[in-house]
């Protein structure tokens, strides 16, 4: 049985079409297969590997601290320094009202613990969210995630959700003294890069102020960087109440993180104890990695620059007859097609062609980019070169 047909037949698949790219090894923002063909990574894993692949830093972060230990005991009852380390580079970045870090493992784990901490705190039960919005796959987090059509196979779901549509004020006065929290991506990912107004943000902040509902922004696949600042909140003036992270965060391997004040936190803690646990969260050589990424993002990114790059790549595409629009924050694209049949057929074109883009679950005719933000300037324009010849071979 070949490679290709035992992972077909005895690993759980999420599509029916998967890419099937052979990986022997990675490097900066090439993937290669086990034929030597390589690819240039345009998605980032899906705005993970936000520094590239096997960043140096982070490889030896992690060798490091394989050498001292791997698991010793369940979060939150030892002090390890790797998850002290973590903890200092995210507070010298972070607002002062956001000084508590819980460590988990993914980004939807951070979601579940968002939602239950918000109602611990506010001793309320309802969660607003907003019609496209995408929290993660897991019972509570798909809850207040916005496409019904990836819902409805598993419900029922949390009850007590409400849906909210994006950038309209007026909606705003469903939020009331009954809400425990609102839950929004800073930029909307799989709805295909949807900016709020600042304005909307303000009000949101505002309206959130005034009712006692704590405000949880999803950063999980904005944060970090991707959307040419550290976090996607500094385009908007605005603190949430909570803040979740997770992808990028780890260098490449896996970690979520909920962030809020050491005060909330707290309430995990009592009545009842472990209120929310985790036996992996916080693993070592995880943190050991995710400090060491967090480093690189400080010391390394450029983010004029990288706004100006992105910018000019953008420019590339610009008038283009085949995209009916194009969306960016920072290194974070959409482009729109007039149909998914034509999205399907250009991320197959430029696979064979040796790069890696993708669709977005909620909004099929569009495609996806979010390169490494460490990609220079020659890799970009590689990378429009491939991408419109792609639309053009497949017209």
């Amino acid at each position: 049985m070949s490679e290709r047909d035992f992972f077909l037949s005895h690993l759980g698949q999420t599509t029916p079409f998967p890419f099937l790219v052979e990986v022997e090894r990675a490097e900066g923002i090439y993937i290669y297969d086990k034929n030597g063909k390589s690819y240039m990574d345009m998605i980032s894993g899906v705005a993970v590997n936000n520094i590239g692949h096997r960043h140096p830093k982070v490889v030896t972060a992690l060798k490091d601290q394989i050498d001292k230990y791997l698991h010793v005991m369940v979060y939150g009852e030892f002090i390890q320094d790797p998850q002290q380390l973590l903890v200092k580079e995210l507070l010298e970045l972070l607002p002062k009202s956001l000084d508590g870090v819980y460590v988990v493992n993914s980004g939807t784990e951070a979601i579940e613990a968002a939602l239950k901490l918000a109602k611990r705190v506010t001793g309320r039960t309802e969660l607003v969210s907003f019609r496209g919005s995408y929290h993660g796959s897991t019972h509570g987090s798909m809850s207040v995630s916005g496409n019904e059509l990836k819902k409805q196979a598993f419900r029922p779901l949390l009850p007590d959700v409400q849906f909210l549509q994006l950038n309209i004020e007026q909606d705003l006065h469903r939020i009331t003294v009954k809400t425990a929290a609102v839950i929004l991506e800073t930029i909307q990912g799989d709805a295909g890069v949807r900016r709020p107004s600042v304005t909307f943000m303000k009000a949101l902040r505002q309206r959130c102020d005034e009712v006692g509902a704590m405000l949880i922004l999803d950063e999980i696949q904005c944060g970090m960087g991707r959307t040419g600042k550290m976090f996607a909140f500094e385009h908007f003036d605005i603190t949430p109440d909570i803040l979740t992270l997770g992808k990028a965060l780890g260098g490449g391997m896996p970690i979520g993180a909920l962030i809020s004040s050491q005060q909330n936190l707290f309430e995990f803690t009592h009545a009842p104890m472990l209120g929310h646990i985790t036996t992996f969260g916080g693993h070592p050589v995880i943190c050991s990695a995710a400090a060491a990424a967090v480093q690189v993002l400080k010391t390394e990114i450029n983010w004029q620059e990288l706004e100006e790059k992105a910018a000019r790549f953008e420019l590339r595409f610009q008038g283009h007859p085949e995209l009916t629009e194009i969306r960016r924050v920072g290194m974070m694209f959409a482009f729109d097609m007039i149909s998914a049949e034509r999205v399907e057929k250009v991320v197959a074109s430029c696979m064979e062609k040796g790069l890696l883009t993708f669709w977005f679950l909620s909004h099929p005719y569009s495609f996806r980019l979010s390169p490494p933000l460490n990609i220079s300037e020659v890799e970009l324009n590689l990378a429009a070169d491939v991408i419109l010849s792609a639309i053009a071979d497949t017209q």
